[in-house]
């Protein structure tokens, strides 16, 4: 499958798939997973922990390339969406879909064998608030590991993608440094580099600026920016960054004490919202 990182002057070349010849074959592609009009699909997901329901009959769909932003007071469950997405946790109950694949159920309702799972997972990165760089590896050893290990790439293949990479977050200067040696946001762009060198589909991005200050904060969310408007990535963000939401976003999603209690353009929920809940949350946020 081609990469959805494209950028803007990329093409792309989709063969048509031939017909089936015979019964035979229709049966066989009766029974290939079918693929969706959504890049990631929440089918009445709930979550609980213990008595802790946090997240509650989630019904959500993410169209391919489409860049969508939850928002929401702490504990409200927007992590928690990105984490279920990711596989880091399960649902209680319901189902999750990516590009029409469950990522939770095989046939006849059976678990997902670990290796059909890990496919799935592979067209989905997440950067996390933390940056987990490993701190005994250089910039260039960071990025070059997933691709060698997980992707089966030769050496010389992802040294020169992890420049590519380096260059695009600006930090191909830092090529050889240690994550010590850099700042809170030089590492936060590293690992955005390290997420879309697996060349995923979706990416999923968890408050990757709420460790930085205001400066660095900056730097980081200029490269989800480019990200944004130069890639065909699917998005799905969590922040408390309202401007930068509003900028980079074609949805708003509002979450609240786990549900979702509004959804719309960015510009008619951060203008007109229609629930209460959304307009106190916004005068909150937005007069901090």
């Amino acid at each position: 499958m081609s990469s959805s990182i494209e950028f803007s002057h990329g093409k792309r070349f989709v063969r048509a798939a031939a017909a089936p010849s015979d019964t035979t074959e229709a049966h066989r592609s009766a029974l290939k997973p079918q693929q969706s009009a959504y890049a990631i699909e929440f089918e009445n997901v709930s979550k609980a922990f213990g008595a802790h329901r946090v997240l509650v009959d989630l019904d959500l769909q993410v169209q391919p390339g489409e860049k969508v932003t939850l928002i929401g007071p702490s504990g409200s469950g927007k992590t928690t969406v990105l984490r279920l997405a990711m596989t880091l946790e399960k649902p209680t109950v319901g189902d999750i879909k990516v590009f029409g694949e469950s990522i939770l159920y095989g046939t006849v309702g059976r678990p997902l064998p670990r290796s059909q799972e890990a496919r799935i997972r592979r067209r989905c990165g997440m950067v996390f608030q933390q940056f987990n760089l490993f701190p005994h590896l250089t910039v260039l050893q960071n990025l070059m590991l997933a691709p060698t290990t997980v992707l089966g790439q030769s050496k010389e293949h992802a040294e020169k993608s992890s420049f590519e990479y380096l260059r695009m977050v600006g930090l191909e200067s830092k090529v050889h440094a240690y994550p010590a040696q850099l700042s809170g946001g030089q590492q936060q762009r590293i690992a955005i580099a390290r997420a879309l060198i697996l060349k995923p589909e979706i990416l999923l991005l968890d408050e990757i600026t709420s460790a930085l200050d205001p400066e660095l904060a900056g730097e980081v969310l200029d490269v989800v920016r480019s990200v944004a408007h130069e890639t065909k990535v699917t998005l799905l963000i969590v922040t408390h960054e309202m401007r930068f939401a509003r900028e980079v976003s074609d949805r708003i999603v509002v979450f609240d004490a786990g549900r979702v209690i509004e959804q719309g353009p960015p510009d008619k929920i951060f203008t007109n919202p229609e629930s209460d809940r959304t307009r106190a949350f916004l005068q909150s946020v937005l007069n901090h």
